[in-house]
Order: structure tokens, then C-alpha cells, then sequence
């Protein structure tokens, strides 16, 4: 009866162990996922819908993956860089205009360095116009379920209408490394030297958990 009756103590004890509160971040929104079994570890306002900035670049890169996987692309294949994309502002890998660069060179601009321009040169060169590059990025976000996202852009430059969810975001992010695991080790790369001009991560990756 001892020993019944310190089983049933100890098992109460786990049971009633304290769980430590999530630390404190400095963000307004998040999401904390543990890739292995999909458990939500900690978040805050995960589906209120925010303005994703360079993290768009994670949908880029995905239908630049998707585009490969299918036989579509490759990472040889030579990119001409147009006006547009020369012109981008913001961070960018420093394409020069009526250039061509390897979709391997792009890939590791728009993934290391955050590559405006990176982005749009893969976007034009992929479906003809960002516009309609825009239109498989949203066309796959559909598909993964990131029902509260819309994009408008390769690059995530600002725009009211450019709106995404930290939920949806662990929705995409999941995706990648599950999809295109050859490709994740592309987010550990510290930096990136183009043009002559050396740029660290902007750690606009994915990560896992």
C-alpha cells in the first residue's frame, strides 16, 4: 500500500509540475513550433495578420525550389538582370543591369544577403513579370494553407496589402524543410561575397526547432 500510495504521489507530483512561462521577446507577434512533432512551444498573436518585410524572401525561394524540383529550372541556368531589377532599392547583392547570373549566385543573394534585386531577377526570369511571379507565390500559399496571407511582391517592400501571419510564416517555413531539405543548409551560410562586395547573413531565413 507504500508503495501504491508513492506511485500515486510521485505521478501527482509530475503532473503538478510548474511549466516556466515563454520568455519575454521583443516582438509583436510569434511562434515557436517544434519542427519534429508540430507542437506549439510558445506564441503571441500568431494569426494577427502584420506586414512581413524580407521574410517574404521564404516564399520567393520556395517557388524558386518548387520551380527546380519540377524540372523547370536549375541552379546553372543563366538570369539576365534587367532595369528593374538593377534598380531596387533597399538591400540588395548588387546585380549590374544587362548582366547574366546564375540562379545558384541569385539563390544564395536572395537567401544570405536578402537580395531585392536578387528576388526580382529570379521572379522575371521565372514567370516574365514580378506581377505574375506574384500570382504562383500566392497560388502556393493557398496550397499550403496560409490562408491569412496575401502577397503583392517578390521582395516584401512595404505595402498595405502585403500582409502574412507568424502562424502562416511556421506554415511555410515547415514546408521548405520538409520539402526541399537539400536546400536548408543554404540558411546557415554566414555570408556571401558579389561583385567584389562581402555580406553577412540577414537572417532572413528559416530555422527549425
Amino acid at each position: 500500500m507504500f508503495f501504491v500510495l508513492f506511485l500515486l504521489n510521485f505521478n501527482y507530483a509530475i503532473a503538478a509540475k510548474p511549466v516556466p512561462a515563454p520568455p519575454d521577446v521583443a516582438a509583436k507577434n510569434y511562434i515557436l513550433v517544434d519542427f519534429a512533432s508540430g507542437k506549439v512551444l510558445a506564441e503571441k498573436k500568431p494569426n494577427t495578420q502584420i506586414e512581413p518585410a524580407s521574410i517574404t524572401k521564404l516564399m520567393t525561394a520556395y517557388v524558386v525550389y518548387k520551380e527546380m524540383d519540377e524540372g523547370r529550372l536549375s541552379l546553372d541556368d543563366m538570369v539576365d538582370i534587367s532595369e528593374k531589377a538593377w534598380r531596387m532599392g533597399g538591400s540588395r547583392m548588387y546585380l549590374e543591369v544587362d548582366s547574366s547570373v546564375s540562379v545558384d549566385d541569385l539563390l544564395k543573394g536572395l537567401v544570405v544577403q536578402s537580395g531585392n534585386d536578387a528576388s526580382v531577377a529570379l521572379a522575371e526570369h521565372i514567370a516574365g513579370t514580378e506581377t505574375a511571379f506574384v500570382q504562383l507565390m500566392n497560388q502556393y500559399a493557398t496550397e499550403l494553407g496560409m490562408d491569412n496571407t496575401n502577397f503583392v511582391n517578390s521582395t516584401g517592400w512595404p505595402d498595405k496589402q502585403h500582409l502574412t501571419t507568424a502562424r502562416d510564416i511556421a506554415t511555410l517555413a515547415v514546408a521548405i524543410i520538409s520539402e526541399f531539405p537539400e536546400q536548408y543548409s543554404r540558411y546557415a551560410e554566414k555570408e556571401f561575397t558579389y561583385n567584389d562586395i562581402k555580406q553577412y547573413n540577414r537572417k532572413d531565413g528559416v530555422q527549425a526547432t
